[in-house]
């Protein structure tokens, strides 16, 4: 998809903004976007949103969510019905050629010319965006996508996962300043998963920003900084990972009694506790919030009642379990 977008005309200047963007300043500007479809189908709904230069945002959502949607219009690739998007100052509608030549889009699906090479497939995207040729860049980024050896060879003789990564790589040509990555790792063994993570770091580090989908909710988990919830075209949740973690996770306490317990006794009656096991493991389940005051006085009060344990454990709410309850059907 790169390379479909035309290069500037020739004479043509870009006016930059003024003022430099300062890291974690946004670099993307989302305000009252809308998108309905001919068909009447309401994709988005009212999306305000704020990208901050230099992260990893993870944008979540069931399938027909919208996620596609709203990556395809800051792309430019699909009109919306209203409001605006801003990308490194430019407007995506007004400033087209500007906005689009900062952003690098890797698509989910394995579109590209199988009878070209890495090389050409990446020198060609690069000019297209008018850039000079910059041979020591398209180097490195082969040499980081482990392509360097495979840059002569026709596309198609490559394998799902290198495909992969000659998508990655021609969507990083012209050095875009923000990077979209849709379902990156879909049907991508481990090794290049791990490979593919840890240039996204590296690329994070350099100040390029990372806007993710994927439905391996562990690696948005693992990767992002700020998690993105939509459901049915809204917005629903944005926040950081940890605190997201921390305000809607839920943490679970088991205790392995000493003795069995037949019923739980009246003095534990101010914890939603439950006797599991043949009465042997004690359960309580928390909000992760909650764990500097709630624990110490359950173990105080057990200690009171004589009540004795072996061993405890505890187990925090994964991103995918807070991700699920988020996304639910609620009556």
């Amino acid at each position: 998809m790169n390379a479909a977008t035309p290069a500037p005309a020739v004479g043509t200047r870009e006016v930059r903004p003024v003022a430099a963007r300062a890291p974690g300043a946004p670099i993307i500007t989302i305000a009252g976007l809308n998108k309905t479809y001919a068909s009447g189908l309401v994709a988005l709904k009212d999306i305000d949103l704020e990208i901050r230069q230099g992260e990893i945002f993870a944008l979540l959502g069931p399938n027909g969510a919208g996620k596609t949607t709203l990556i395809s219009i800051v792309c430019g690739l699909v009109t919306a019905t209203g409001g605006s998007v801003r990308v490194d100052g430019y407007d995506i509608v007004r400033d087209y050629r500007a906005a689009r030549r900062r952003i690098g889009l890797v698509p989910q699906e394995l579109h590209t010319d199988v009878f070209e090479t890495p090389w050409a497939t990446m020198a060609l995207s690069r000019g297209l965006f008018g850039y000079p040729p910059n041979r020591g860049h398209l180097e490195k980024v082969l040499r980081d996508l482990s392509l360097w050896d495979k840059r002569h060879d026709p596309i198609m003789t490559l394998s799902g996962g290198m495909k992969r990564r000659v998508l990655i790589g021609k969507a990083l040509a012209h050095e875009p300043k923000v990077l979209f990555l849709d379902e990156p790792t879909a049907g991508v063994d481990v090794e290049l998963r791990r490979d593919m993570w840890a240039l996204v770091r590296r690329l994070r580090d350099e100040g390029v920003t990372i806007i993710l989908t994927t439905h391996y909710i562990d690696e948005a988990e693992e990767m992002a900084d700020r998690i993105g919830v939509i459901r049915k075209g809204e917005l629903i949740v944005v926040e950081e990972k940890t605190r997201l973690m921390k305000t809607l996770g839920k943490k679970q306490l088991t205790l392995h009694l000493s003795r069995p317990l037949a019923r739980l006794p009246a003095g534990l009656g101010d914890w939603p506790l439950a006797l599991n096991n043949g009465g042997t493991e004690l359960e309580y389940v928390f909000d992760a919030a909650e764990e500097g005051t709630c624990i110490p006085a359950l173990l105080r009060r057990l200690g009171d009642l004589g009540i004795e344990f072996t061993d405890l454990n505890t187990r925090q709410s994964t991103l995918e379990e807070i991700f699920v309850s988020l996304v639910s059907e609620r009556p």
